[in-house]
């Protein structure tokens, strides 16, 4: 790859002490984006680079990636301080010889970067029939071209980059109904020279996310469905349309010492134009000061009023420490990570956070979700673990009564100690605080799909889906709604998609859906792939899978074999909840062992057994005294 500043030699020869500050701010612009795509740094020739990767598709994305960050710090400068770059991109032999590399390829590169325009990228046929089925972007032949020192014309490709301006093409007819005031945050460009520093750029991007969707007559996309965005080189249009968008937000952030430099820029996707753009230069403790003031001008931007109590929020800083908001940012970066290693780091950021400020009612909240997610996900100490969760929200909540995350959390909480009349209350207020919350709408469906209330239900998991349309555990959700309501044959799009985007355990509901519905090939082969996804994880998943394929076939004598080795695990970490066992022996016709574990599972609070009045397998001791008796204690009736 060869790059090449635009008009350098002019600007040299009227101000030379310019040209060379540019040349610097050039390379701080370009050497961290070479870095994350393993791009070789060869030399650098005045205002050119000249560098080597090890494929060609890692290249051009480099190649795509520098201009639009060179974009992006354009959008701040001052018309003589802006970065104008072409970039040719070839493939081919090199001869490396004292540090230097040599050959015919080194010299086409360099030629076809002059066939580039301001801000444009090139690449030969050789490079094109490596990458044309590997990128989204579209690259267009711009014909043979006799390059100075090379023999034979060569075919040059132009790289369209998705922000160029194409007349041609006007705005797609289904872009133009997009909701302007419904909004996706991309995730920020971390620009910090120090690689460590990007747990601060997601943690902006989240922020932010969670301060504009305090206001009410916005629709916030959820960090979940846009964390794939990150670094991709699909247009706005195609991003706007996926997501369902009317405006997304894009910035950067550079961080360095107590220095912080935010770009953003708010754009109409069907209309491919700025509707704010806002260049920051702050020290970091006024971090919080332009999340809300970024909120504020994308609210003034779409003519959204911000309510009064909602200014209140957007303006309160969560904590005046510095050093508790970095060690929060870090916990937050590996909480979204799920695993349980990556849960006690994060763990262990967040107390540190709330050591240096013993106020800061976010880290609380996260400490206890923290502690909820290991108790629930991965079994870790389960009573320990449900009872800091509990005595950390409380915390939070007494600290910040406003905290719609703290009262969502809660929520989930007191929905685990069968507590749902005020469970519910919680998820209604975090919903009132923060209507664009999606875990909020997705949890409250949970209470209300459990309770059958289907037409609540269904608002609630739609809402979520509304706002988080990539997130997988709604879309498995959504497929429980369903299968609730016995309805397998719709269950099983939503199932799809969330084993589409990576969950393994939709495999395993679908298994079951097929299997409902009889289609018993394909209920083979989403149990095979449940297994296979889930083998490190959890141990014992092809006992559990045999079994519920015995009872999804009707194969009695194979359940009645099998029960006794799922019953042996059930104290084993990650082994079988009670209230699985408690409904495969209500299947059999066995209702004293089916109470009996049933009773175990309240004991033990397990959070699926408030479903059990849905569950078709639980049909056969529904007639049963106990049963009524049951539904009463867990406060069901």
């Amino acid at each position: 790859m060869f790059t090449d500043m635009v008009g350098y030699t002019a600007l040299g020869q009227r101000n030379e002490a310019m040209s060379l500050a540019l040349v610097e701010e050039q390379r701080k612009v370009i050497r961290p984006v070479l870095a994350r795509y393993k791009g070789r740094e060869i030399k650098t020739i005045g205002d050119a680079f000249l560098v080597t990767f090890p494929n060609a598709v890692d290249a051009v994305r480099c190649a795509y990636d520098i201009q639009r960050t060179a974009r992006e710090f354009n959008l701040a400068m001052m018309a003589h301080e802006k970065i104008h770059l072409r970039i040719g991109v070839h493939l081919g032999e090199v001869v490396e010889l004292g540090g230097d590399v040599h050959g015919d390829a080194v010299n086409v590169a360099s030629r076809i970067e002059s066939l580039a325009e301001d801000g444009g990228v090139c690449v030969t046929r050789q490079v094109y029939d490596h990458v044309a089925n590997k990128l989204e972007l579209p690259l267009v032949s711009i014909g043979a071209k006799a390059l100075k020192n090379v023999t034979s014309p060569v075919e040059v490709f132009k790289v369209e980059l998705p922000w160029e301006s194409k007349t041609e093409n006007p705005p797609h007819p289904a872009t133009q109904d997009l909701d302007r005031r419904r909004v996706a945050v991309l995730p920020f460009r971390s620009m910090s020279p120090d690689p460590d520093d990007e747990y601060f750029a997601e943690g902006m991007t989240e922020e932010i996310i969670s301060t504009v969707s305090g206001i009410s007559g916005l629709k916030v996309i959820s960090r979940t469905s846009v964390t794939g965005y990150k670094g991709t080189t699909k247009n706005l249009r195609e991003i706007g349309k996926e997501l369902e968008v009317g405006s997304v937000l894009e910035g950067s952030l550079r961080k360095a010492g107590n220095k912080i430099r935010v770009t953003t820029q708010l754009i109409d996707v069907a209309r491919d134009e700025h509707l704010w753009a806002q260049n920051y230069d702050r020290n970091l403790d006024d971090v919080f000061t332009v999340q809300s003031d970024v909120a504020n001008h994308i609210a003034e931007a779409l003519r959204v009023r911000i309510l009064n109590p909602e200014k209140e929020r957007i303006g309160k800083k969560p904590t005046e420490d510095t050093a508790a908001y970095e060690l929060y940012l870090k916990g937050k970066h590996y909480l979204n990570k799920r695993g349980m290693d990556d849960l006690k780091k994060a763990l262990k950021y967040f107390e540190l956070a709330v050591h240096e400020d013993p106020d800061f009612a976010l880290g609380y909240a996260c400490i206890s979700d923290c502690n909820s997610i290991l108790r629930s996900n991965w079994g870790v100490e389960p009573e320990a673990s449900f009872a800091r969760a509990k005595e950390m929200v409380a915390k939070a909540l007494e600290i910040d009564p406003g905290l719609a995350e703290a009262h969502a959390s809660w929520g989930m909480l007191l929905h685990s100690e069968f507590d749902f009349r005020r469970a519910e209350e919680e998820f209604r207020k975090a919903i009132e605080l923060k209507p664009s919350y999606s875990m909020a709408h997705m949890w409250y469906f949970i209470l209300l799909n459990y309770q059958m209330r289907w037409d609540e239900a269904r608002e609630q998991i739609e809402k979520a889906l509304e706002l988080d349309p990539l997130s997988p555990v709604i879309h498995l959700n959504y497929g429980a709604y369903y299968w609730a309501k016995r309805d397998y044959r719709n269950a099983i799009e939503p199932l799809k998609k969330a084993a589409e985007l990576g969950f393994p355990v939709a495999h395993g509901m679908l298994g079951g859906a097929y299997g409902m519905l009889k289609e018993f090939e394909e209920m083979k082969r989403e149990f095979a792939l449940d297994v296979e996804l889930l083998k490190d994880s959890v141990p014992f998943e092809r006992l559990y899978s045999d079994a519920w394929m015995a009872c999804l076939t009707g194969d009695k004598e194979a359940l009645v074999r099998l029960l006794p080795e799922v019953e042996s695990h059930f104290h084993d970490e990650r082994g079988p909840e009670a209230f699985i066992i408690a409904m495969a022996y209500s299947w059999l016709g066995e209702n004293a062992k089916a109470f009996e574990w049933l009773e175990r599972s309240f004991s033990r609070r397990e959070f699926a057994l408030p479903s059990i009045q849905a569950e078709p397998f639980f049909d056969g001791i529904r007639g049963d005294p106990r049963y009524s008796d049951f539904l009463k204690k867990l406060g069901l009736k």
